[in-house]
C-alpha cells in the first residue's frame, strides 16, 4: 500500500517512447513541474500529451516541447507559447483542439470507464463537422484535418459525440498526499489535476506535503488512492506569475 517513490527520476524511469500522458495544471498553477523535468532528463520521445495547455517557454510541458519530445497534443489552449504555435504551424506538431470543458470531461469519463458521451459544445462548428487542422504541411496548407463526429438530437437539441480519454500515464501535482496515494489539491490547482489523475493507467503524483495514512480527512480527499500508483514528495513549490502587469 505504500506508494511512495524516492525520487522523481525513479518515478518516471519506465515511461517509454511513444507514451500518452495526461498532465494536470492550468497556466502556471498546479503543474507537475518536477515530474516533467525528470521526464525531460529521462529522454522519452514521441510523446502524446493530453493537457489544457502545453506549458510556457521554459516551464512545464514547454520544456518537453522545446526539446522536440512531443509528437501530438490534445489541448484547449495554445496561446502564450510561441514555440507551440511555431511547431504547430510548421507541421512539426499534431494538435487536436478541444473545448476546455469537453477536454476535462473526456478525461473524467475515461477514468470512470465511460467510452463516449454527448455534449452540445462544438455543435455547428468544425469541432463537430470536421476540418480542424490537426497537422499543417509547413507551407500554410492542411496536411491532416479532423474528421466529422457523430451528432444526435435529444429533446430537440443537437449534441456531438466525444470519446473518453485514457492515457498510459498521468502526471499530477497535489498539495497533500498520503502514502496510499490519496490526494488533496489546493485552491486553483484543483483544475485539470483530478480528471488527469483519473485518466492515467499509471498515475504519478508529486506532492508538496507527504502525510501518513489516516491524517487526511476523507471528506477532503479529491483524488482517491485507488487512482494513484506512485507518489513523490517534492516539497513546497513556488508558483510564478504568467503575465505581470505594473504601472509605468
Amino acid at each position: 500500500m505504500d506508494k511512495v517513490i524516492g525520487t522523481t527520476a525513479e518515478a518516471v524511469a519506465d515511461i517509454p517512447d511513444g507514451s500518452s500522458l495526461a498532465v494536470g495544471g492550468f497556466g502556471l498553477v498546479g503543474v507537475p513541474e518536477a515530474l516533467i523535468n525528470a521526464l525531460l532528463a529521462q529522454g522519452a520521445r514521441e510523446l502524446e500529451v493530453v493537457s489544457n495547455n502545453c506549458g510556457t517557454a521554459g516551464f512545464g510541458l514547454g520544456v518537453l516541447l522545446a526539446a522536440h519530445r512531443v509528437r501530438r497534443t490534445i489541448s484547449s489552449y495554445v496561446g502564450a507559447n510561441e514555440e507551440f504555435a511555431r511547431q504547430y504551424l510548421s507541421g512539426e506538431l499534431e494538435v487536436e483542439l478541444t473545448p476546455q470543458g469537453t477536454l476535462a470531461e473526456r478525461m473524467r469519463a475515461g477514468g470512470a470507464g465511460i467510452p463516449a458521451f454527448f455534449t452540445p459544445a462544438g455543435v455547428g462548428t468544425q469541432v463537430a463537422e470536421g476540418g480542424l487542422p490537426l497537422r499543417y504541411d509547413g507551407s500554410g496548407g492542411v496536411a491532416v484535418a479532423s474528421p466529422p463526429k457523430e451528432t444526435r438530437e435529444f429533446d430537440g437539441v443537437t449534441y456531438v459525440l466525444e470519446r473518453g480519454i485514457v492515457t498510459d500515464y498521468a502526471l499530477v501535482h497535489a498539495w497533500k498526499g498520503d502514502r496510499h496515494g490519496n490526494l488533496v489539491y489546493r485552491a486553483s490547482a484543483r483544475n485539470f489535476n483530478p480528471p488527469a489523475a483519473a485518466a492515467g493507467r499509471i498515475t504519478i503524483a508529486q506532492v508538496e506535503h507527504l502525510v501518513e495514512p489516516g491524517e487526511l480527512d476523507p471528506d477532503q480527499v479529491h483524488t482517491p488512492g485507488i487512482q494513484v500508483q506512485r507518489v513523490v514528495h517534492v516539497g513546497k513549490v513556488q508558483v510564478g506569475i504568467e503575465n505581470r502587469t505594473v504601472r509605468a
